[in-house]
C-alpha cells in the first residue's frame, strides 16, 4: 500500500513540474511550486525523513512561496515568449536525464540492509549515540554533535545569503529606512479589511508559534530542531505581516531586532564551541560544558539547536521584509 501511495505522489509530482513549465501564468507556477513542496513533504514523509519533510513544507510550501509572491510584485504577471531556438535546452535536459536514470541501475535496492551506507558509520551512530548523547533522536546527535562542523557550516550559509540579500536591497539607490518605510506606509495595508482571513490567521498564529517552539525543543526526542523551528516561527511572523501590514509587523519585531537574531544565532552556535575550546577541550565538543559528559552533550546540542533556531528565524524574516520594502518596477 505505501509502495501505490508512493507511485501516485511521484506521478503527481510529475504532473506538477510539466504544470509548472509549461504555464507563462507566473502567479499559477508559484502556486504549483507550493504544491510541488508539498508532495515533496508527504514523500519524504514516506521515506520516514521526517526531520527533512518538516523543513520542506515550512520553507518550501510556506515562506519560499511568501517571498516568489513578494518577487512576482515586482514583475509582471505573464512570462515574456521566447523566441530563440529551444533545440539546445532540449538536448541539454534530455542528455541529463538519461545519465540520471542510468546512474539510478547502480543504486542499491531501496531499505537493502547491505547497502554501502549502512556499513559505514551508520551502525557506529546507532551504537554510540546512547552511550556519548543519550537523547533518542539520533539525526539530531549527527548533525548537532558528531557532524555540528557540517551543521556550523550550514548556519554560516544561511547567515551569509541573508546577509547578502540585505546587502543587495540597501545598496538600491533611494531605498528608505525602516522608520521612512513605516511613515511612508498606508493605514489600510495588509488584510485589515477582510474580516475571515484576519479572524483566522490571528487565532492561528499563537498556534504556529507554539508548535514552532515544540519543534526547537523536541528535537532531540523526535523530528524537528532549529532549522525547522526558525521556519516556522518565521511563519507565524510573516502571516502576521500579510494580515496587519508591514508596518505592524516591524513594530512587534524590528529591523535592529532581526539584524541581531541573524548575527546573535550565529554567535550562539560558534561561542558554544569556542566555549569547549577554553574549558581545555576541542572545539564544539560539548561534553566538557557540565561535569557529566553526556549532560554536557546535551546542553551543547541545545544550545546550538538554539542558535540555529534563531538564525533562521532572523535571516528569513529580514528577507521578507526586504522584499516587503521593494517598489514596484
Amino acid at each position: 500500500m505505501t509502495a501505490l501511495f508512493g507511485v501516485f505522489l511521484l506521478t503527481l509530482l510529475v504532473i506538477t513540474a510539466l504544470a509548472i513549465v509549461h504555464t507563462t501564468h507566473l502567479f499559477a507556477a508559484v502556486i504549483l511550486t507550493s504544491i510541488f513542496s508539498l508532495l515533496m513533504a508527504a514523500n519524504f514523509f514516506l521515506l520516514d525523513a521526517a526531520d527533512v519533510a518538516l523543513t520542506e513544507a515550512a520553507i518550501g510550501a510556506g515562506v519560499s512561496m511568501v517571498l516568489f509572491l513578494g518577487a512576482l510584485a515586482l514583475t509582471g504577471e505573464h512570462e515574456r515568449k521566447v523566441t530563440s531556438n529551444r533545440l539546445l535546452p532540449l538536448c541539454v535536459v534530455a542528455v541529463t536525464t538519461l545519465i540520471m536514470i542510468y546512474a539510478t541501475f547502480d543504486k542499491p535496492r531501496f531499505g537493502d540492509p547491505e547497502a554501502p551506507v549502512h556499513q559505514h558509520v551508520a551502525p557506529w551512530y546507532i551504537e554510540k549515540t546512547s552511550e556519548y548523547i543519550d537523547i533518542p533522536n539520533i539525526v539530531t546527535a549527527v548533525l548537532g554533535s558528531f557532524r555540528g562542523y557540517d551543521t556550523l557550516g550550514e548556519v554560516f550559509v544561511v547567515f551569509t545569503a541573508g546577509i547578502g540579500v540585505l546587502f543587495l536591497f540597501s545598496a538600491r539607490p533611494g531605498n528608505k529606512t525602516g522608520r521612512q518605510r513605516q511613515a511612508a506606509a498606508e493605514p489600510g495595508q495588509g488584510l485589515r479589511h477582510y474580516t475571515v482571513p484576519r479572524v483566522v490567521g490571528r487565532l492561528l498564529i499563537p498556534f504556529i508559534l507554539l508548535f514552532g517552539l515544540y519543534v526547537q525543543f523536541h528535537g532531540e526526542y523526535g523530528p524537528g530542531g532549529g532549522f525547522q523551528a526558525g521556519a516556522i516561527v518565521a511563519a507565524a511572523f510573516i502571516l502576521y505581516a500579510l494580515l496587519e501590514g508591514e508596518t505592524q509587523a516591524l513594530r512587534a519585531l524590528p529591523m535592529r531586532a532581526l539584524i541581531g537574531l541573524v548575527a546573535g544565532g550565529a554567535l550562539l552556535f560558534g561561542g558554544t564551541g569556542v566555549a569547549g575550546m577554553l574549558l581545555g577541550s576541542n572545539f564544539l565538543d560539548y561534553s566538557v560544558l557540565a561535569t557529566d559528559p553526556v549532560a554536557g552533550q546535551q546542553l551543547g546540542i541545545l544550545l546550538i539547536e538554539a542558535g540555529v533556531g534563531i538564525t533562521v528565524t532572523g535571516v528569513l524574516l529580514a528577507v521578507f521584509h526586504a522584499f516587503a520594502a521593494r517598489g514596484r518596477i
